[in-house]
């Protein structure tokens, strides 16, 4: 563009010297040398006029081209940016379906997990029931060899083994172990505490003890849990449920980081309460503490 500019200037002055030198005889043949000098004046000037008129021209091209050139640059700086945009769009996308799947992962790992606890409740809660039901058996304990499975099915109700124990009583009893069976240990506190108020001779107060400590384990409140297992044994020192007291005493106290006062406590278990399911946890546990 610019090169054809200043081809046109050229061409322009060219045909102003020719046309100069042609007119310049004849006018001076006919009107003298003053009107001669004057035509080449005035053909000079024009000539200049015309050389500043297209050098105006030729710079506001240049000028015009120069923005269209800019104009250009930044339209291919626009679409590389926007090629940019677009490839980490697409990165993020792929990051976000990686997410998606790990997310998915954690999630089956989660129900299955959630499965197995509710599963483990399940089977622990038959367990102690059947303990509750007047087996003599400790708590978690296998029947013994050849014992047919019938006979733990026809184990006497909870309010007939209990005794003294009525149906108010066993309604109340049940209706915490419902909440505990749904995991709403804040709820089983509660159901417990106000059984243990209604109820306190009941035969069934030292296990709504015990669950209230193992609740207060399971929400991490591990100095109430600590405290209404000690509770428990204090108030019931006979009852079956102390060697599990025990062991979620240590338990808490391992949580809580005080390792030496956990292996004490598991030590005391083992050594009151040898024969209990109880202590066999408890010597598997020491094994890792020591």
């Amino acid at each position: 563009m610019r090169q054809r500019i200043q081809t046109g200037l050229a061409h322009a002055c060219l045909l102003g010297f020719c046309a100069f030198m042609l007119l310049t005889p004849a006018r001076a043949a006919l009107f003298g040398d003053d009107v001669a000098r004057k035509g080449v004046a005035d053909q000079a000037k024009r000539l200049d006029e015309l050389r500043l008129d297209l050098k105006n021209q030729a710079d506001t091209l240049s000028a015009r081209l120069g923005k269209i050139e800019e104009a250009t640059r930044g339209t291919q700086a626009s679409q590389q940016s926007m090629l940019e945009l677009v490839n980490q769009i697409e990165s993020l996308r792929r990051e976000i379906q990686n997410v998606r799947g790990q997310i998915e992962v954690v999630n089956n790992g989660v129900e299955s997990n959630a499965k197995r606890q509710r599963d483990m409740y399940v089977d622990l809660d038959t367990r102690i029931r059947r303990f509750e039901q007047g087996g003599s058996a400790p708590v978690g304990a296998s029947p013994p060899d050849g014992a047919p499975a019938a006979a733990a099915a026809a184990a006497p109700t909870t309010a007939a083994a209990a005794g003294a124990s009525s149906a108010d009583e066993t309604r109340v009893y049940e209706a915490a172990q419902q909440q505990r069976r749904i995991g709403n240990y804040q709820g089983v506190i509660k159901s417990f505490q106000s059984f243990l108020g209604q109820y306190p001779r009941s035969p069934l107060a030292h296990r709504a003890q015990y669950w209230i400590g193992d609740s207060y384990f399971n929400l991490r409140d591990y100095r109430n849990a600590i405290a209404s297992q000690q509770k428990l044994i204090a108030t019931y020192p006979d009852s079956p449920s102390a060697p599990d007291a025990l062991l979620n005493i240590a338990s808490s106290q391992a949580e809580l980081g005080e390792s030496a006062n956990a292996r004490k406590t598991m030590d005391t278990l083992v050594a009151r309460y040898p024969g209990s399911e109880a202590a066999e946890k408890a010597k598997r546990r020491l094994t890792t503490l020591r």
